[in-house]
């Protein structure tokens, strides 16, 4: 919408330099996916946005790579606080604009940037901003001015997987987050803000990507761009950035695979593989959306799938019972909708679910929760990102055509075993990927998150995170 309006309050604008600045671009509507409802207006950004935010962070650049690490530390660890205290409002924001359950917004969409801003701080208090290497002294430093692109799926947490590590290592940042959640950005901005982050370290510009991303990714001032979404524009970012050859860090798609060996437990392996292939409506680059299971297991395997899909609620994001709640965008519901179509289409057997809208739910950005059987391993349903709660089963003949198999995407993001610890651990370091979950091992915040082949470059989280925002500066005497 191109008319000039009031902006509700709190106003959703840009953040530039410390404050809340208006911008110059037209207004556009964010939209609740569940009822289509508008709950807030964002002006778009301009390059002249985005080149004000550029020069605020540049000026302040100075200033806060000479800050000692541990006064870093001071800040971050205020924002954690200033995270958690706002947790409530977060998750009740991002339910707003992006559909994700409040149940699980609250568990995770909410904390889980609490959890890996205080694993920053931990990687960031251990590490060795100086070295010697025989008659070298090795310092790590700041790069400079940081482009951080986010997606909307996990609005926060991407926020904080890029803005927190570049902050510690003494860079400052210039945010695109999406346009169709960008409203926990700008609270993430403000709270920040209050924690005593220095105005221009963290500026925030609203807008899309063919507009903001690419102002941002070609502005000659911008040391490095950190990017997170679909491999399509992942390359289109890495293109883009080579004309003034700034560094660029990719979190792109992900195809993963849960290989469920023969002596697996299969009510486990079902359990924890539904509950990762459908968590946040399958919004995630690192679902486990192929489950590869033995050929003769396969018809036991499917129908504990079958039974444990009616424990999965589909209804209204703001119900403590909802377990998926709606895509966040028709344009999104549309899109998983056409492969669950293409599915059917190329001969898989639909176990659950199917296409169109579930019963009841006319309104809003919802599909059906579906589950394909007999897959070809080459069909379109098992090579391409959904992005949606859609299963593939896949069955096996033995562990080298289940590594074939979970091997053969363009994608490297991540996967799952379940079965025998030995077992399980010989098949995992046989994958293509950047990390393998063996028998449902807890998320390790301090562990480098990253993907081989199209899944990206670059590693996020820990001690690898902090390293993706530093140069590295030899002095030989």
């Amino acid at each position: 919408m191109n008319e000039l309006r009031e902006v509700p309050f709190p106003a959703p604008s840009h953040w530039i330099n410390g404050r809340a600045v208006r911008g110059s671009g037209p207004l556009t509507d964010v939209l609740n996916p569940a009822d289509e409802s508008v709950i807030a207006s964002v002006h778009e950004g301009t390059t002249e946005d985005v080149d004000s935010a550029v020069d605020a962070a540049f000026a302040a650049f100075p200033g806060w790579s000479a800050t000692s690490p541990e006064d870093r530390v001071t800040v971050i660890r205020r924002l954690a606080e200033g995270m958690r205290k706002h947790s409530e409002a977060l998750a009740a924001t991002i339910t707003l604009e992006m559909g994700a359950p409040i149940a699980f917004s609250r568990q995770a969409q909410a904390a889980f940037p609490v959890a890996s801003t205080l694993a920053a701080i931990t990687a960031a208090e251990r590490f060795e901003w100086t070295e010697e290497i025989e008659n070298s002294l090795i310092l790590h430093e700041p790069i400079g001015v940081v482009g951080a692109i986010t997606p909307w799926n996990f609005p926060l947490q991407q926020v904080v997987t890029k803005v927190v590590p570049a902050l510690l290592a003494g860079s400052t940042v210039v945010l695109k987050p999406s346009e169709i959640s960008p409203l926990s950005a700008r609270m993430f901005a403000e709270i920040a803000t209050d924690a005593g982050l220095p105005d221009g370290v963290l500026n925030v510009v609203q807008g899309t990507g063919a507009v903001v991303g690419e102002a941002i990714t070609r502005h000659p001032k911008i040391d490095m761009v950190s990017f997170t979404g679909s491999t399509t524009a992942g390359k289109r970012v890495s293109a883009a950035a080579s004309d003034t050859v700034k560094r660029v860090a990719l979190e792109l798609g992900g195809k993963a695979a849960h290989i469920v060996l023969p002596d697996a437990d299969l009510d486990f392996a079902v359990e924890r593989g539904l509950a990762y292939a459908w968590a946040n409506g399958g919004q995630a680059c690192g679902a486990y959306t192929r489950m590869l299971v033995p050929q003769g297991l396969q018809a036991r395997v499917v129908a504990k799938l079958q039974a444990a899909a009616g424990r999965y609620p589909v209804g209204d994001p703001a119900d403590e019972s909802t377990r998926i709640g709606p895509l966040a965008s028709e344009s999104q519901r549309r899109r998983v909708d056409g492969y669950i179509r293409r599915g059917i289409a190329d001969g898989a057997t639909l176990v659950v679910g199917g296409p169109g809208r579930p019963a009841g739910l006319e309104t809003g950005a919802y599909v059906r929760p579906t589950i394909f059987s007999d897959v070809d391993p080459e069909s379109v349903i098992a090579q391409e990102e959904i992005f949606g709660p859609v299963l593939v089963v896949i069955p096996y003949a033995d562990d080298d055509h289940a590594v074939e198999i979970a091997n053969g995407t363009v994608y490297g993001l991540n996967a799952a075993v379940t079965g025998d610890e030995e077992h399980a651990m010989a098949i995992a370091r046989r994958l293509r990927v950047g990390q393998v979950d063996v028998n449902g091992g807890q998320h390790n915040f301090q562990a480098p998150f990253g993907g081989y082949k199209q899944s990206g470059n670059g590693r996020e989280m820990g001690r690898a995170g902090i390293e993706e925002f530093l140069e590295t500066k030899a002095i030989t005497r």
